[in-house]
């Protein structure tokens, strides 16, 4: 069943620049998709498209039974908890620790605080930084930022996982440990669209992938090679 889909979607900014034009692709409920192209192809505005952070300029996108063509403004919040998004430059909140990082996005919600804490253990638990609940963004290594990160973007168990450039900062044993990490979130049923410029990683899956040059999708293909294999 689609989770995601577009249908001759396009997005101008100004009079000249076309960021997304004429794209028309469908994302299954479970589905694993990179997202590939090079810098200035559209991929974040994409992404952000499917956020609700902008709106198309024309065509139709629905995600998770949402039309984002007409969404009002007080349904965005909804949409948010069945998608998590994690970025390339983390963006944590500097004067929380790793727990604080978690919990806030369950507090701005008004959930009790027994839930809150428990669920926030659980998560940082699932990312295998439960030792480092105290130490805030300042004290924790690339890696670990991106997997609190991770654990944020988890608190309301969504149904999409969008992930912009997420290994982009990071070293090759870091990005070998987010991968695994988002694979894994991937097996227990999350769909996950993940944009990248890094041709190494997405050769390694025998996912799909959706290319984008200059604006247009010129690619959706599967890799040759399969089998995950992070060696």
């Amino acid at each position: 069943m689609a989770l995601v889909e577009l249908k001759d979607v396009g997005k101008v900014y100004g009079k000249r620049w076309v960021a997304l034009a004429d794209i028309t692709f469908s994302v299954d409920e479970g589905e694993f998709v990179f997202l590939v192209g090079p810098s200035g192809a559209g991929k974040t505005t994409l992404l952000k498209l499917l956020l609700a952070q902008e709106k198309p300029d024309s065509g139709q996108i629905r995600v998770a039974g949402f039309d984002l063509t007409k969404i009002k403004k007080e349904q965005i919040p909804l949409l948010r908890r069945k998608i998590g998004a994690i970025f390339q430059d983390f963006k944590l909140l500097p004067d929380m620790t790793a727990w604080e990082n978690v919990a806030f996005a369950l507090r701005v919600c008004g959930y009790p605080r027994k839930l809150i804490k428990s669920r926030t253990d659980e998560l940082l638990a699932l990312v295998g930084l439960l030792h480092k609940a105290k130490s805030y963004p300042n004290e924790l290594s690339g890696g670990e930022q991106q997997r609190v990160a991770i654990a944020r973007a988890l608190v309301h168990s969504p149904v999409l996982l969008l992930a912009d450039e997420p290994t982009g900062n990071l070293d090759p044993h870091s990005t070998d440990e987010i991968i695994q990490l988002l694979l894994d979130i991937n097996r227990q049923g999350t769909a996950v669209i993940m944009a990248t410029h890094d041709m190494e990683i997405v050769e390694r899956f025998g996912f799909r992938v959706l290319e984008l040059a200059d604006g247009y999708l010129v690619g959706d293909r599967k890799t040759n090679i399969g089998g995950g294999n992070l060696s």
